[in-house]
C-alpha cells in the first residue's frame, strides 16, 4: 500500500518539476507555427517546396479510389488517388505525405492548415468552391443506389426508394444529392463508408447512393450487394471528382491543373491508376478470416494502450490539481477550476478533440494527431477526476486534520499522508470506472486519423468488405481490455481494504 502513495507523490513531484521547463517549449512551437501560418497565406506552393513535402489528406475508406494494405507489416494507403497525389508531388519535386482521417473532417483539415490539399474522390460542387479551390477535374464517374440483393424485386430505379430510408456520406456530394433531390425519403448520413454499407445490410437502409466505381468495388466483393443505376436526378454526371486546395492560392492551382491536364491527356486513370488499384484489391481480399488481420488489432491495441495510459497519468495530475485548487481559498484559483470543469464537462469529448487538432493545431501546425487526441482526452479526464478527488478529500472528517496539525504535521504532510491516501481508498472504485471509460473513449480520436484500435478496425471492414465480423473482433477486444483493468483495479482495492 505504500507503494502506491509512493506513486502518487512521485507524479505531483514530477509534474512541479517539469512545468517551468515544459512552458518555454510550447512558446517556441507556437512562435514558429505563427511564423509558418503567416508564410502559408502569402504562397502555399513556394512553402511546400520549401518544406520539401507535399501533404495530401484523405478518407482511405473508399476503394479503388483510397484503401489500406499491409505492405511489409506496415499499413499503406494506397488507390488511384494516392496516385495522382504522387505525380503531383513528383511533379513539384517533393515528397508526399499522406494523412488519413475522416471525410467530413477532410476540409476543415485544409482550411486550418493540417493538410496542403485533399485527394479523397471528392467532387468540385459549387457549395465546396466557395470555401476552396479545385484542379480541373481528373475522373468523373456518376452515382448509383446499393441495395441489397433481396430487394431487387421491388426496387429497380430511384424512384422505388422515393420513400425509402437512404443513406450518404456525411458531407458527401451524394448526401447533397438525396437531400434535394428526394425530399420525402428519411435521410440516414453516417461518415464511414463500410459503416452506411454495414447499415445497409442490416436493413438500416433500403439504399444507400455512392459513386458507381466504389460501388461496383462493394458489388464484386459481397453477393448480397446490388447497383440501381437508373436514379433519375438531373445532377448525377455533372460534376467531377478533383483536387481540392486553399484558396487564394493560384500558383498552386496552376502547378496542380497541369499535372492533373498531362493525366487526361495520357487518360492515365483509365489506363494506369484504376487497374493498379483494382489489382491491389485483389492482392488484399484473398484473406478471408480475421485471423489474417491480427497485425491490423494488435496495432490498433498498441496505440490504445498508450493513448489510454497517457491520458491517464496526466489526467490524474491535472484532477489532484484541479481538485486543490476547487478547494482552495484563494477565490481566484477557485474561480478557475469551477470555471475549467464545468466549461469541460458541459462539452463532448468529441468536439474537444476535434477543436484541439484543427482549432489549436492551426496554430501550432506541427502537432501530431496522436499527440492532439492525448492532449483533449487529457484534459477531459482531469476534469471528472478533479471531482471525483475532491469528493474523496471533503469526506475526510476535518477532525483528522485537526489531529495531524496537533501533532506537529504541516499542512503539505497532513494532506500528503493524511488526507490523501484515505481519499484515494474512498474514491478508487469511482477513480478505476473513469480509467475504464479512458480506454473506450480513446477510440474517439479515431475521427482525426489516430491508427487506434478503432481505426484499424474501419481499415480491416474496408478491406474485407465485412462490416459486423471486424466489429464482432473488436468488442471483444475491448472487453479484454478492461475486463483485465478492471481485475488489477479491484486486486489493489482489496489491498487497500487489507491494510484498512
Amino acid at each position: 500500500m505504500k507503494k502506491v502513495w509512493k506513486s502518487v507523490l512521485m507524479l505531483i513531484a514530477t509534474l512541479t518539476l517539469s512545468f517551468p521547463s515544459v512552458m518555454p517549449t510550447v512558446q517556441a512551437a507556437t512562435d514558429d507555427s505563427n511564423a509558418t501560418s503567416s508564410s502559408a497565406s502569402s504562397n502555399k506552393l513556394a512553402e511546400i517546396k520549401a518544406q520539401g513535402k507535399l501533404v495530401v489528406g484523405t478518407s482511405a475508406d473508399y476503394p479503388p479510389m483510397e484503401f489500406v494494405v499491409k505492405k511489409n507489416g506496415k499499413d499503406k494507403i494506397v488507390g488511384a488517388d494516392i496516385m495522382v497525389a504522387k505525380k503531383i508531388a513528383d511533379d513539384l519535386g517533393v515528397k508526399l505525405v499522406v494523412k488519413d482521417m475522416s471525410f467530413d473532417s477532410l476540409l476543415v483539415a485544409l482550411e486550418t492548415g493540417k493538410v496542403d490539399m485533399v485527394l479523397a474522390g471528392m467532387n468540385a460542387s459549387p457549395e465546396r468552391k466557395k470555401s476552396v479551390d479545385f484542379s480541373h477535374t481528373y475522373y468523373h464517374g456518376g452515382n448509383v443506389f446499393l441495395i441489397n440483393k433481396s430487394d431487387a424485386k421491388k426496387i429497380k430505379s430511384g424512384k422505388d426508394l422515393a420513400h425509402a430510408k437512404i443513406g450518404a456520406q456525411t458531407g458527401s456530394l451524394q448526401y447533397q444529392m438525396v437531400k434535394k433531390n428526394m425530399k420525402q425519403a428519411t435521410m440516414k448520413p453516417l461518415d464511414n463508408i463500410n459503416n452506411l454499407v454495414l447499415a445497409l445490410k442490416t436493413h438500416k437502409t433500403q439504399g444507400i447512393m455512392l459513386d458507381s466505381l466504389i460501388a461496383k468495388a462493394f458489388v464484386a466483393n459481397d453477393s448480397d450487394l446490388k447497383m440501381v443505376k437508373d436514379i433519375d436526378m438531373p445532377d448525377n454526371k455533372s460534376v467531377g471528382v478533383a483536387v481540392a486546395m486553399p484558396k487564394n492560392n493560384p500558383d498552386l492551382v496552376a502547378a496542380v491543373n497541369q499535372t492533373v491536364d498531362e493525366i487526361n491527356a495520357k487518360d492515365l486513370m483509365n489506363k494506369e491508376y484504376l487497374p493498379a488499384a483494382g489489382k491491389q484489391m485483389e492482392k488484399v481480399n484473398v484473406k478471408k478470416t480475421m485471423w489474417d488481420y491480427k497485425s491490423f488489432f494488435l496495432k490498433g491495441v498498441g496505440y490504445t494502450l498508450v493513448i489510454a495510459a497517457t491520458s491517464v497519468f496526466f489526467g490524474f495530475i491535472l484532477g489532484i490539481l484541479l481538485s486543490l485548487m476547487r478547494l482552495s481559498k484563494v477565490k481566484v484559483l477557485h474561480a478557475i477550476a469551477v470555471v475549467y470543469i464545468e466549461f469541460i464537462r458541459g462539452t463532448p469529448l468529441m468536439v474537444q478533440i476535434m477543436f484541439i487538432y484543427f482549432g489549436i493545431g492551426s496554430l501550432i501546425s506541427s502537432l501530431p494527431a496522436m499527440l492532439a487526441g492525448i492532449i483533449a482526452i487529457s484534459l477531459n479526464s482531469g476534469a471528472y477526476v478533479a471531482e471525483i478527488m475532491r469528493s474523496g478529500i471533503q469526506s475526510i472528517h476535518y477532525g483528522q486534520t485537526e489531529a495531524a496539525r496537533s501533532l506537529g504535521m504541516s499542512q503539505k504532510m497532513t494532506f500528503q499522508y493524511v488526507v490523501l491516501p484515505q481519499a484515494i481508498k474512498n474514491i478508487w472504485p469511482a477513480l478505476g470506472n473513469e480509467f475504464i471509460t479512458l480506454v473506450k473513449d480513446s477510440s474517439l480520436v479515431s475521427t482525426i486519423g489516430v491508427a487506434e484500435l478503432m481505426y484499424q478496425t474501419q481499415l480491416v471492414q474496408s478491406t474485407t468488405y465485412k462490416g459486423v465480423a471486424p466489429l464482432a473482433v473488436t468488442m471483444c477486444i475491448y472487453f479484454v481490455l478492461t475486463f483485465t483493468l478492471s481485475k488489477i483495479l479491484s486486486y489493489y482495492e482489496g489491498k487497500m481494504s487489507h491494510h484498512g
